[in-house]
């Protein structure tokens, strides 16, 4: 039987990152030759060794915690050391921290022990410049050979990357490598007096001048707010998803000044459309830097022709940037460089701009994209509907890019309610709303600059819902509701799944419509996980750990949510809430890509799905999403309001916010454990509106 390549875990992995740079390793602090362990800079695996011994025995894990928002430290135990009671007396604290162009470690060994302590510490180290996409498919690369040159530096080098190792030693007899070991080895004698410690550093260097990322100086984009609430986990997943979030800023080799996210460790750590643009749409509550730098990234990479090879059309948004093909082995899948296979990406940059213009972002600064703004536009009137029926819809023409081209990409995303797999063109749900919101939001921004077509926007936002109600409603268990897609046949496919959660606050929906949407999705087949299910467990073809048919995707579940407590449906967007902050809780509030959408019943904890991204750029931004919803904080700077519709209030708990940014004006958000809310520093001439208080019940404890 031929053995399976599998795709590797990484579930119970150790990561830190400081894009373009990032670290994965086991549980003790080792980087073991193995699976998706190493240190990756862009899409290259630079090391993938560096073993920690002493005496050429491996340390006993203890513990391992943050160590600030780029780095991890491991403390291990050296028992055979010291003194011979039962207790230990001699431990390692090994502090690995991430750099932009590399990593840095620290080796703190302390003895407590009565007697000297003597001891090799060494750390075998190996590199193979395996691509990512090699990496991701299971695959291998041979160790490369290592040169050394002087004293205490390592240095490997191919394709055009080179990569150096340098030991800072507290004495001069430290050596770069050691004849007797068959790797590159870094070795340190020790020499402590009782109660003695000393410390050894080493640290690894990158130069990749063929990389189409970098790592961006100076401070993030965005403000940090200080939060309080009765709900501490709330707070305490804001915290980590910041620090998250800032280890994830790139920008394009060239243009250091347009800062985007990276979609996510490790696998996507570069420019993705719909996930940077994702992403900065959640951040817009602490700024709209971030939004206005992706923005740009992707308006000057918008399509300017049509290429059935890398799926550009003119006016279309990247789907993704790599510094080479992307080719997964056994599987088909061959994207280019430049990959434009994204069907929602420029509908999602036009509402990025319309939003940040509504939180205040100047007109210095939209009137240069209004050029993008009307090429995207006519992408969506010329392009996105081949065959003429009113619809958004897609198909890869090229037999080896993504057959799925909206968020659920995977091959096997879009299924009947028997488990039968659609056939494309697919007319996707979500993506129907997207296209109406754009629509309907690059008119305002047209009127609002004295650029003609807007009437024509507008115009087609009523025909494609018209369209969509006459297509897309379906019979299910629960009553009506709006199909997952349609196929090459128009036929609804007729699953329920959290795509329709999309459809919520676009104005594809009417209001009785809305309301029969948030009953689908509070459904147990729905909501009975530690979060929103990506399909029903009533559908054939649910599996609580397949990709997009049954896991619980964190981005998916904020936006859902906040959709929701939007739209004023508040036991619905609760109970997501409270989904989502049972499942930081279980991953110590490093918000993972997706997990599993097992029932809550199963287990105390949410199942990790172990191929996911952690950290990953919109899974952390939900945080903000939640916290948005949490305060209703909803301004509309150029219209001159501020709507409060705050989900804080008697079931959460009180929140508190400070230092949002509205027009980058620091503004304070209070809700109490009765609703009421207080709303300081808006903007002249903002004017909130602030609901009535509702009637108080016993506040959610704190935890």
């Amino acid at each position: 039987m031929t053995e399976r390549q599998l795709q590797p875990l990484l579930h119970e992995l150790v990561g830190v990152v400081l894009a373009p740079t990032s670290a994965l390793g086991d549980a003790t602090g080792q980087i073991r030759p193995t699976g998706v362990q190493g240190v990756f800079h862009a899409d290259a695996r630079v090391l993938s060794r560096a073993e920690l011994r002493v005496d050429d025995r491996e340390l006993e894990g203890l513990t391992h915690g943050q160590d600030g928002p780029h780095g991890a430290r491991f403390v291990g135990l050296a028992r055979w050391l010291g003194d011979p009671t039962p207790d230990p007396t001699v431990r390692v604290e090994r502090s690995r921290r991430a750099t932009h162009n590399g990593l840095t470690e620290e080796l703190r060994v302390v003895s407590t022990a009565t007697v000297r302590v003597r001891a090799t510490v060494t750390v075998d180290l190996a590199c193979d410049l395996a691509p990512i996409e090699t990496v991701k498919s299971g695959g291998a690369a041979d160790a490369l050979e290592a040169k050394t040159g002087q004293p205490g530096v390592l240095t490997w080098a191919a394709d055009g990357i080179t990569v150096t190792v340098t030991v800072t030693a507290p004495d001069a007899d430290v050596l770069a490598t050691d004849e007797r070991a068959t790797v590159p080895r870094l070795t340190w004698p020790i020499d402590l007096p009782p109660g003695g410690e000393t410390v050894l550093r080493w640290q690894l260097a990158v130069t990749d001048p063929r990389a189409v990322v970098v790592g961006p100086t100076g401070e993030p984009e965005w403000a940090r707010p200080a939060v309080t609430a009765d709900d501490r986990r709330l707070v305490r997943l804001l915290d980590r998803s910041l620090d998250d979030l800032r280890g994830l800023r790139l920008a394009e080799t060239g243009a250091p000044g347009d800062v985007f996210l990276g979609a996510g460790v490790p696998w996507f750590l570069t420019l993705f459309g719909r996930d940077s643009l994702w992403a900065a749409r959640m951040m817009l509550p602490l700024g709209t830097d971030l939004a206005a730098g992706t923005l740009r990234v992707l308006a000057r990479r918008q399509g300017t022709r049509h290429d059935p090879a890398t799926g550009e059309d003119p006016g279309k948004i990247l789907h993704e940037l790599r510094r080479h093909e992307f080719a997964v082995p056994g599987n088909g899948l061959h994207l280019p460089p430049a990959y434009y296979g994204t069907v929602d990406a420029t509908m999602l940059w036009v509402n990025l701009l319309h939003d940040a213009w509504r939180w205040g972002l100047d007109a210095e600064q939209v009137e240069p994209l209004l050029p993008h703004l009307e090429a995207a536009l006519r992408w969506l009137g010329e392009h996105a509907d081949p065959d003429g029926d009113g619809l958004v819809e897609y198909v890869d023409t090229t037999g080896h890019g993504l057959s799925n081209q909206g968020w659920k990409d995977s091959g096997d995303a879009v299924r009947f309610h028997d488990g039968t797999l659609a056939t494309a063109p697919i007319v996707l749900a979500e993506v129907q709303a997207y296209a109406h919101e754009a629509a309907v939001n690059g008119a305002a921004l047209l009127d609002a600059f004295d650029r003609p077509g807007a009437d024509r926007w507008r115009e087609h936002a009523a025909a494609l819902a018209r369209r969509f109600r006459e297509s897309f409603w379906v019979d299910g268990r629960y009553g009506p509701q709006p199909a997952l897609a349609l196929d090459r046949d128009k036929r609804p496919v007729d699953s329920l799944t959290s795509n329709i959660g999309h459809l919520l606050g676009t104005g594809l929906l009417d209001a009785d419509e809305e309301a029969q949407v948030a009953r689908l999705l509070s459904t147990d087949a729905m909501a009975g996980g530690f979060g929103l299910r990506t399909m029903s467990t009533d559908d054939a073809g649910f599996s609580p750990l397949s990709y997009h048919c049954g896991s619980v995707w964190t981005h998916d579940t904020a936006i859902v949510l906040a959709g929701l407590a939007r739209a004023g449906h508040r036991t619905a967007a609760l109970g997501l809430a409270e989904g989502l902050l049972s499942a930081a809780e279980a991953f110590d509030y490093r918000m993972p890509e997706l997990y599993g959408g097992d029932d809550r019943a199963l287990l105390d904890r949410p199942v990790p799905y172990p191929a996911a991204c952690r950290p990953q750029a919109w899974a952390a931004a939900g945080a903000v999403l939640l916290l948005q919803a949490a305060t209703g904080l909803y301004p509309d700077v150029p219209g001159g309001t501020a709507r409060m519709t705050p989900l804080a209030g008697p079931e959460l708990g009180a929140v508190s916010a400070t230092n949002l940014r509205v027009a980058d004006t620091p503004v304070s958000v209070t809700v109490d454990h009765t609703g009421k809310t207080e709303v300081t520093g808006l903007p002249t001439p903002l004017t909130p509106t602030i609901p009535t208080q509702r009637t108080p019940k016993t506040p959610t404890p704190s935890r």
